[in-house]
């Protein structure tokens, strides 16, 4: 048996998240079916992180173990052939140790939310990016967020159906700038909490429109109160940058 790294890029738009789900089609279900078609082998793939429906990524770290020897060069370019048209590629594709592992393994993940700040409206990055008309001011969304960088019982920030035992999380980086029409942010840390990137930039979004003030930012955090939340951000504008790991 053979663990392979893959990893992948793809657009969230088509499906009900990365993981399989009973009710709709998943990335994760599309990437076992493409292995299944080159190997005969039912396979699990195992994943660095969870991403919503419309979520993106741009560097998924996953795994599958696989008895069929295969080399894999070839195992990613079969398996990206039988992918087709789902919007999933994999990217690179290399052999692991056993005790190697995408998720628990992973000592850090790397997310950017996108968001197109313009009066006209999307039409190329039309379910890619979060569309706001109203001018932003992307400094003072970067110093707003830097309250929120730290060791936080980050309840405020997270999805009511979160699983995770503890809300209490250290982010290690939440930047925000502007590029012309586009405001990026940043978001670093060892691991997220269900929505809790999309419900920060939910929130600077507010900021950044004038709705809120800086401070409320902290003032929201120290409620441990989702009651106390801004604003969650569109999944669209969300990408799954980097998982980072021990060894690389």
């Amino acid at each position: 048996m053979t663990r392979f790294a893959l990893t992948l890029e793809f657009d969230g738009g088509p499906f009900m998240g990365l993981q399989r789900q009973d009710h709709g089609p998943s990335v994760q279900r599309a990437l076992e079916a493409a292995v299944h078609a080159v190997t005969g082998e039912t396979v699990t793939m195992h994943s660095a992180g969870r991403t919503d429906s419309g979520v993106h990524a741009l560097a998924m770290r996953s795994h599958v173990d696989i008895a069929k020897a295969i080399e894999p060069f070839r195992l990613m370019e079969a398996v990206n052939a039988h992918l087709r048209p789902d919007p999933i590629a994999v990217l690179a594709c290399e052999v692991k140790p056993d005790d190697w592992h995408a998720r628990f393994s992973c000592v850090g993940r790397q997310y950017e939310y996108r968001i197109v700040n313009r009066r006209a409206p999307l039409t190329l990055e039309r379910g890619r990016a979060w569309h706001i008309a109203r001018e932003l001011d992307a400094d003072a969304m970067h110093r707003a967020a830097q309250a929120l960088v730290g060791h936080h019982d980050f309840t405020t920030f997270r999805s009511a159906h979160c699983q995770a035992n503890d809300p209490v999380k250290t982010l290690d980086r939440l930047d925000v700038r502007r590029e012309g029409e586009r405001v990026i942010i940043e978001a670093a840390a060892r691991s997220f909490l269900h929505h809790q990137v999309r419900s920060m930039v939910g929130t600077l979004a507010l900021v950044g429109q004038g709705q809120w003030r800086e401070e409320q930012v902290p003032e929201a955090l120290a409620a441990r109160d989702r009651a106390a939340l801004g604003l969650n951000a569109p999944a669209e504008g969300l990408y799954f940058v980097r998982a980072l790991y021990p060894d690389e």
